[in-house]
C-alpha cells in the first residue's frame, strides 16, 4: 500500500514536467506523422532535423539573438533539411529510409561545424517561455503555456491546410502518385514541401527543447526517432485516423500519453536505463493491438482468406 501510494505521489508531482515535455516532442511526431501518413514516404529525417534546430537555436541564442527568431531561423534550416531528402529520393530513386539515414548522418556534421564542438550552455540565456505572464521564468506553467499556445495554433493551421486545394493534393499524392499525376498534381512539388514541413517541425521542436533545458548537444536526437515513434502509435490508438483532425490529433495526444507512461514508469522505480526497454515494449503493444482486436472479433483466418 506504501508502495502504491509512493508512487502515486511521484507520479502526480512529475504531471507539469511532463506535460511540457510532451507538448515539446509533439512537434516531432507531427514530424514523423507527416510524410508517413500524409505522404506514405517513411523518413528518419527528424532524427536529424531535430537537434540541427537545437543547435541552430543555441548557436543563435549565444549570439544574442532574439528567441523567437531562433525558432523561426530553425524551421527554416529544417525545411531545407527536409526538402534535401525528398530531393534525393525523387532524383536519385533512392529508398525513403535510405535518404533520411543519409541526411540524418550528414546532419551529425553539420551540426558540429555549427556550434564547434559537441555541447553548447545556453543556460541563463532568454527564452520564449520568460514572457508568459503571471508565471515563474523557467518553471513548468510557463512551458506548458507556451508550446501548448504553439502546437494549437500549429493544429489550427495544418488542418485547415489539408482542407484546402492544395492540402488534398498532397493527400492525393500520398494515397497514389500515378493517379495524382495524372490529375495534373506536381508530384515533386507536394513531396518535397510535405517533407520539408515535417523537418521543420522536427526542428522546431529541438529549438524548443534547447530553450526549455538551456543546452544543446549533437547527440541530442538519438532515441527521439523510437520515442516520437511509440508516441504517435499511442496517439492513434486513442484517436484513430478516419479523419484528418484525427490524425493530426495523434501526435499530440500521444505525446501527452507516452510521457505519462514514462512518467509513471519513473515513479514506480524503474531505472532510467530500462525506459528504451518499456518503450519498445509500448511501440509492440500499440502495433499489435489491431491484430489482437480483430481475432478477438472474429476475424477471418488468412486460409479463409486465400480461398
Amino acid at each position: 500500500m506504501d508502495f502504491i501510494q509512493t508512487t502515486f505521489s511521484s507520479f502526480v508531482s512529475l504531471i507539469p514536467v511532463t506535460l511540457a515535455q510532451s507538448f515539446i516532442l509533439s512537434f516531432v511526431v507531427l514530424g514523423i506523422m507527416i510524410p508517413f501518413r500524409m505522404l506514405t514516404f517513411p523518413d528518419l529525417t527528424s532524427e536529424g532535423a531535430f537537434p540541427l534546430g537545437g543547435c541552430i537555436s543555441g548557436i543563435l541564442l549565444a549570439a544574442g539573438v532574439t528567441p523567437p527568431l531562433a525558432i523561426v531561423v530553425a524551421f527554416a534550416v529544417g525545411l531545407a533539411a527536409g526538402c534535401c531528402t525528398a530531393f534525393i529520393h525523387l532524383r536519385f530513386r533512392i529508398h525513403t529510409l535510405l535518404a533520411g539515414i543519409l541526411m540524418s548522418t550528414m546532419l551529425y556534421s553539420i551540426n558540429l561545424a555549427i556550434m564547434g564542438k559537441s555541447n553548447l550552455s545556453v543556460f541563463g540565456s532568454p527564452t520564449v517561455f520568460d514572457w508568459v505572464p503571471f508565471t515563474e521564468a523557467g518553471f513548468p506553467a510557463s512551458k506548458i503555456v507556451v508550446a501548448g499556445f504553439i502546437a494549437l495554433v500549429v493544429l489550427i493551421a495544418l488542418n485547415l491546410y489539408f482542407k484546402t486545394e492544395k492540402g488534398t493534393a498532397m493527400r492525393a499524392v500520398g494515397s497514389n502518385p500515378d493517379m495524382a499525376e495524372a490529375q495534373g498534381i506536381n508530384v515533386w512539388a507536394a513531396t518535397i514541401g510535405g517533407v520539408g514541413i515535417a523537418s521543420a517541425f522536427s526542428a522546431t521542436g529541438g529549438a524548443l527543447m534547447v530553450q526549455s533545458q538551456g543546452f544543446a548537444d549533437v547527440n541530442m536526437g538519438i532515441g527521439i526517432l523510437i520515442n516520437g515513434l511509440a508516441a504517435l502509435m499511442i496517439g492513434e490508438a486513442f484517436t484513430g485516423k478516419q479523419s484528418v483532425l484525427r490524425q493530426l490529433l495523434a501526435p499530440f495526444v500521444g505525446s501527452i500519453i507516452y510521457y505519462q507512461l514514462v512518467s509513471l514508469c519513473l515513479a514506480a522505480g524503474m531505472p532510467p536505463p530500462n525506459l528504451k526497454l518499456a518503450t519498445g515494449l509500448f511501440v509492440l503493444a500499440m502495433l499489435a493491438l489491431p491484430s489482437i482486436r480483430r481475432s478477438r472479433g472474429g476475424a477471418p483466418a488468412r486460409e479463409t482468406i486465400r480461398e
